[in-house]
């Protein structure tokens, strides 16, 4: 009788690859419920709030002309008001997608199959990085058009051909993203959902009201700039238009800051949001690999 040739399977070990880690990643983020209610709440929000400020903005019975900047600012206000409170959101659901791991008791199985740990790190802000860039995509897409409709119903006519409003446009895109991975990192270096979304929120209001409290007791430029490197000052620089305070006040020029104080460009207000999370990943991978599960 001859013999019967038996496959004997062996264990390869459970390090993924980094591209198994971002699919593993990704279905993680597309399983857990609140997931879609959050960017679902983003969406609706987005382009509620804009629909509803579009149809109500105008210049009033202001005496002097507006002029194009302030009309484009407006444009831009009507599509971007509602992105502070989106970051909240972004940032709640991020805390949520990064330290609900610890709470479940799921970090344990991730760092199982990614020994190396810093990958799955990174494959998770990918992840996040790439659904919000997605979603919040989607939400100005679609309250872009809303909005402009509706102006221009009210007689205010928004010119589509403005890189400057475009780049606004961009720009609540992009904050969004990174205020987002913020929060995912602060939450990897919490470890807490708890804790992850009270540091995030606090670094989204509470350190600017205290920041804004301690400048009106203190003429220390050095607070005011301070307060132009928080990530929601740096962020409003992203989202705002140059004719921002023609919209505010038609027929006036902007209050030129004290000496010494840093006058940001949108370029450099998105490097330093860039160098926001860099860092505090940086911190997060340094201390994912020293702590235990």
């Amino acid at each position: 009788m001859s013999a019967t040739a038996t496959k004997v399977f062996t264990p390869s070990g459970h390090n993924l690859g980094f591209g198994g880690i971002v699919w593993s990643e990704w279905i993680k983020l597309r399983s857990i419920r609140s997931t879609w209610w959050l960017y679902g709440t983003m969406l609706a929000f987005t382009v509620g709030v804009g629909a509803q400020l579009a149809s109500s903005l105008g210049f009033g019975n202001a005496d002097v002309e507006p002029t194009r900047e302030a009309v484009q600012a407006l444009g831009v206000n009507a599509s971007t008001v509602s992105t502070d409170f989106t970051a909240l959101i972004v940032s709640v659901l991020a805390v949520l997608f990064m330290a609900g791991e610890y709470g479940s008791g799921m970090i344990g199985t991730t760092l199982t199959s990614v020994p190396k740990r810093v990958p799955a790190l990174l494959g998770k802000a990918l992840v996040f990085a790439v659904a919000t860039f997605v979603m919040s995509t989607v939400a100005v897409a679609i309250t872009i058009p809303l909005s402009v409709a509706m102006l221009s119903g009210r007689g205010i006519d928004i010119d589509l051909g403005d890189p400057l409003y475009w780049r606004a446009q961009l720009g609540v895109v992009l904050y969004l993203v990174l205020a987002g991975l913020i929060a995912l990192a602060i939450g990897a270096i919490l470890r807490s959902t708890a804790g992850g979304i009270a540091g995030a929120l606090g670094l989204s209001f509470a350190v600017p009201i205290a920041v804004s409290l301690f400048i009106r007791s203190s003429s220390e430029v050095w607070v005011q700039n301070v307060q132009a490197l928080l990530p929601t000052e740096l962020g409003r620089i992203l989202f705002s238009h140059p004719g921002q305070w023609a919209f505010i006040a038609p027929g006036t020029s902007p209050v030129q800051p004290p000496a010494g104080v840093w006058v940001l460009q949108p370029w450099q207000a998105g490097l330093l949001l860039v160098a926001w999370v860099v860092a505090l990943l940086a911190v997060a991978a340094m201390l994912l690999k020293r702590r235990d599960a």
